[in-house]
């Protein structure tokens, strides 16, 4: 099995990605969180995990590993520092370790910013990590989802490299996204967007 590094596993959509990773039989998980009361709910479920914050060394976090998600995200209060320089951090750190693969949950509409007026330094943010993502030399999926929501997984989404359409799509079926793209026999190198659809996520990527 492989151990895959997910940054972010706190979050709603990483606690999601971490619980589909446990049930995979291909995969285990390395829970990544920031504080030291953030471990317990993950050791009590017989999960991995490293304490760490995104913007100190993380040289520690990718011993062992052999995949990456990053989930990460400051919620709009440090963008710059934990959605920006800590995604850098984190390839720098995957790239010295061989990581296989670095999966980046981005945002659709990360490629032009500028659009979004209230939203514009996090959409910049992003723009610049999948940028230094593209050029790090690592074997990369960047997925891009539109407007999250807490409705069930139905395993089915629309992707294109680009949509053209604004819309939503729930955490499960990004969480979902994010756990398929890790295998080895799915393409890596690209960027795409997803959102709700009637497409079976394995067939959309594959």
């Amino acid at each position: 099995m492989e151990n895959v590094l997910v940054a972010g596993a706190n979050g709603t959509t990483g606690k999601k990605v971490v619980e589909l990773l446990k049930q995979s039989q291909y995969f285990n998980p390395v829970a990544m969180v920031r504080k030291e009361q953030q471990l317990e709910q993950f050791k009590n479920s017989g999960i991995d995990t490293v304490l760490a914050d995104l913007t100190k060394d993380l040289t520690h976090t990718v011993n062992g590993i052999d995949k990456v998600v990053f989930a990460a995200g400051s919620g709009g209060k440090n963008v710059v520092e934990v959605d920006q320089e800590g995604a850098k951090r984190l390839m720098a750190v995957s790239k010295m370790a061989n990581i296989n693969r670095f999966v980046m949950l981005s945002s659709m509409g990360a490629d032009n910013p500028e659009k979004f007026e209230d939203l514009q330094d996090y959409m910049k943010a992003k723009q610049n990590a999948d940028e230094h993502l593209r050029n790090s030399g690592l074997k990369y999926v960047i997925v891009r989802p539109g407007t999250l929501n807490d409705e069930n997984g139905t395993g089915k989404i629309e992707l294109k490299t680009k949509l053209n359409k604004e819309g939503e799509i729930s955490r499960s079926n990004v969480a979902q996204t994010l756990v398929r793209v890790l295998h080895d026999d799915a393409p890596h190198n690209l960027t795409f967007e997803i959102l709700d659809g009637s497409t079976p996520i394995g067939k959309a990527i594959s």
